[in-house]
């Protein structure tokens, strides 16, 4: 099985902080889970609210429980809006259907694990999301 390493993880955490920080976004809060849901890296920028530690993770932990990003599980909640609010009940770290939770994944396609990005418009989370991963030299 192919594991997301912690460089690769701190690399996507720096790189969407980075890339927040060039763009002018608020302050974000990015953390990194492996393909099982586990926590691998988190940070959260000075000024951050309380709560975005656990939004960022419920975007991971969501793509990562449905297969798709968390904009993607968004579109999905204005169609079938009882499926992800029961999935939502169902998943230990809840989900949150918006954006700037991307899946990772390796070069061959293979899945890594997730990351999750919040603290401006959810558009400008994602941005800083895709970045990260790109930055470590995987895709989304």
């Amino acid at each position: 099985m192919t594991r997301i390493s912690l460089d690769q993880a701190q690399t996507i955490v720096t790189a969407a902080l980075k890339e927040g920080r060039t763009l002018g976004l608020k302050p974000l809060s990015v953390v990194v889970l492996d393909a099982g849901g586990h926590m691998v890296a988190f940070a959260r920028e000075d000024g951050s609210s309380n709560l975005r530690p656990q939004i960022a993770t419920a975007k991971a932990s969501g793509a990562l429980a449905l297969g798709v990003s968390s904009r993607a599980i968004g579109d999905m909640a204005i169609e079938r809006p009882t499926f992800v609010n029961a999935a939502a009940g169902l998943n230990p770290a809840g989900i949150v259907p918006a954006a700037g939770g991307v899946l990772i994944r390796d070069e061959s396609g293979d899945l890594l694990g997730a990351v999750g990005v919040t603290g401006d418009t959810s558009d400008n989370d994602e941005k800083a999301a895709i970045a990260g991963v790109a930055a470590a030299g995987l895709s989304v």
